[in-house]
């Protein structure tokens, strides 16, 4: 590496000095010859070149191979001028070109230079600036594109990562390709002016110096001067070639050869009309040329259509051969056993909402989803599968956590619901139905009926939304289910970025993964967010040398976690508490079995339904109020008490006095006895 970029350097050098030192006639012939080879070369790597980023340092070598030619040509302007020749390379194309008539010679040079200006360098510079232009616009796009990705788990981190990286290369390359452009420009400009300067220079001094006569040095000069502008321009022009194949190369996955012939003569339909218009101006041109060009399009085509056939015929039969042989082998069972963890099946009249191309967003609904939970609960959502169910009725869904159905949904895809707040007196025309996710009354309206219930004050919510709220309820719901192991060796290489200390003294010297999991189950179970893992870690890390049971570890979290978690239930406005008889309290410690496995109650069912229906009572209460029921219970109390209860009054807040912040004011409405 370093060897190169020693050549590199010395390259650099050696063309500053070619300007100020003169060199012989014959190393300018060498020179000249290596600067039409390295022209070339750059122009079939271009060619060859899968994007434009195959081709990165391009930018630099167009700077490098413009300073080349620039040094060639004032080193072959001193030979001319002052010695009146200038190597064999140039007399030879300047004879070549020029013949015998040097106003012909001259006439196709500058056909040739002007051909490179204003043709392939103006289009070069103007693909360059656009393409800058756009990929800077497109560039915040590319990003949110990035991060949709990756929130939806189709990439993981190291290939969002490399994604972003290619984007700012993109950036750089196609801004600096718009600057180095300028270079072919300019180039191009400067032979202009070069061949005037040597003309009319070349004249003064064979005039003056050499003692020629006006028609002898214009003619020696002339072929020389046509021959010195060849040797830099068709380099030159090789380069401009090679810039605007770059600029306008698209990301593909074959050489821009293959692209163009495979694009070009891929129809055969295509072809037989490009036949037709040969046969057709035939009368009209009179030029037999025609048919025989037209015969060879129709004879492509044929074989193109042939080769076509032929190619699907041999893929059906590698189809069939690859689909036989995956039946006969013994593992191909094993897909069927995977199950996802989340599905969200539906008929096929809801197909549209999960299709871009018909304008459904129900794919970007199901991202925020995931990004959502993420932000609320701290937990990474898997993967959410769509797909569709012909067994379903055309508007139902159906939602799956581990391959078990557990809610299912129907909608009207041309209708809206509408759900009334409870202030709403006024009534409106619409079919009854229930709010899948809280089951609550609501109405099917359609579409006329919308702008006249939302000014009545109803909730008007579309069918993409019903999905969406459904999902994130079944999904919150049953998030703890959906916590593996795997998600909590994630979420702890996480936290070990910023908190290493207490995971390599907490894992796996204290606990295992698997009990962190379990504490972790038990939080999401109730709804409180574990986004807070330095604090949970460090909990972990203070009690597990005092017990390992998952419930008592998660009840002293909960303590620590005690602010977060009374806040979101308790307000100013909502403070009205339930709390616990010390007679209740006594009885559910008193049926605490604890064994090696855990603890678990041994309540007796007479006394078990008493609580329940006290509570219930209680609760129902407090919600024809409008407030949330929440019970206060001891420290020791609260998780049997909320196990006692979550079956029967799901949803139901347990806290305990220790999870109260000190400045909260809590009212006790009432008591649970027996």
């Amino acid at each position: 590496m370093k060897n190169r970029n020693l050549m590199v350097a010395a390259c650099a050098v050696f063309i500053v000095i070619f300007i100020i030192v003169p060199i012989p006639d014959f190393l300018l012939d060498v020179l000249l010859v290596t600067n039409i080879t390295l022209s070339l070369l750059i122009l079939i790597n271009a060619i060859y070149a899968d994007d434009a980023l195959s081709m990165a340092s391009f930018p630099t070598m167009l700077l490098f191979t413009t300073l080349f030619r620039l040094s060639l040509n004032v080193v072959s302007t001193r030979l001319i001028i002052g010695e009146g020749e200038a190597g064999k390379v140039i007399q030879s194309f300047g004879k070549f070109v020029g013949g015998n008539n040097l106003v012909v010679g001259f006439i196709v040079y500058i056909i040739i230079m002007l051909a490179q200006f204003i043709v392939i360098t103006k289009g070069a510079e103007r693909v360059a600036e656009v393409s800058a232009r756009f990929t800077l616009d497109a560039m915040p796009g590319k990003q949110m594109a990035i991060d949709a990705d990756l929130n939806s788990g189709l990439i993981n981190e190291a290939q969002a990562k490399e994604r972003r990286k290619r984007i700012q290369r993109e950036a750089d390359f196609y801004g600096a390709m718009d600057g180095a452009s300028k270079f072919v420009k300019n180039d191009a400009i400067f032979g202009i002016i070069t061949t005037i300067i040597n003309i009319a220079g070349g004249i003064i001094a064979g005039v003056v110096m050499h003692g020629k006569t006006i028609e002898q040095a214009l003619e020696d000069y002339t072929i020389l001067t046509i021959g010195d502008g060849l040797v830099s321009q068709i380099p030159a022009l090789l380069v401009s070639v090679a810039t605007g194949i770059i600029v306008t190369r698209a990301a593909a996955e074959n050489d821009l050869g293959s692209d163009i012939i495979n694009q070009l003569f891929n129809s055969p339909q295509v072809l037989n009309i490009g036949a037709v218009a040969c046969f057709a101006l035939v009368p009209v041109l009179r030029q037999w040329s025609l048919l025989a060009v037209g015969g060879g399009l129709v004879f492509l085509a044929s074989r193109i259509k042939q080769n076509a056939e032929t190619i699907s015929k041999q893929e059906e039969i590698a189809v069939e051969e690859k689909e036989v042989e995956e039946i006969r082998k013994p593992e191909n069972v094993v897909s069927l056993l995977q199950v996802d963890p989340i599905e969200l099946e539906f008929g096929y009249a809801i197909i549209p909402l999960a299709d871009k191309n018909q304008g459904g967003d129900l794919l970007d609904r199901v991202v925020m989803i995931r990004r959502q939970l993420a932000l609320e609960l701290g937990v990474i959502v898997p993967i959410i599968r769509l797909r569709d169910n012909i067994q379903l009725a055309p508007n139902q869904y159906v939602i799956k956590i581990k391959g078990v159905e557990v809610a299912r949904g129907e909608l009207m895809l041309d209708h809206y619901m509408a759900m009334n707040p409870g202030n709403v007196k006024d009534e409106i025309e619409g079919i009854p139905t229930r709010e899948p996710a809280f089951g609550l009354p609501a109405l099917w309206i359609s579409e006329t009926m919308r702008d006249r219930a939302e000014m009545m004050g109803y909730t008007v919510v579309d069918a993409p939304s019903i999905i969406a709220t459904h999902m994130t309820e079944i999904i919150r719901r049953n998030i703890h289910v959906l916590l593996s192991r795997q998600d909590v060796q994630t979420l702890i290489d996480n936290a070990k970025e910023n908190y290493p200390a207490v995971v390599e003294e907490l894992v796996p010297k204290l606990l295992s993964l698997g009990e962190i999991q379990k504490v972790l189950s038990n939080l999401l179970r109730e709804g409180v967010s574990i986004r807070d893992m330095g604090t949970i870690l460090e909990t972990l890390a203070d009690y597990a040398p005092i017990t390992r049971d998952p419930d008592m570890l998660t009840e002293y979290v909960r303590q620590s976690l005690g602010r977060a978690i009374s806040s979101t239930y308790i307000t100013p406005e909502n403070n009205d508490v339930i709390t616990l008889d010390p007679q209740v309290e006594k009885i559910i410690l008193d049926s605490v079995q604890r064994t090696e496995a855990g603890s678990y109650m041994t309540i007796e069912p007479a006394v078990s339904n008493r609580i329940i229906s006290k509570v219930s009572g209680l609760c129902e209460k407090l919600m024809k109020m409008g407030k949330q029921p929440i019970v206060l219970a001891s420290p020791v109390v609260r998780f049997y008490f909320k196990r006692l209860t979550e079956n029967a009054i799901p949803g139901l807040v347990v806290l305990s006095y220790n999870e109260l912040d000190p400045s909260m004011d809590v009212n006790a409405v009432d008591m649970v006895s027996i």
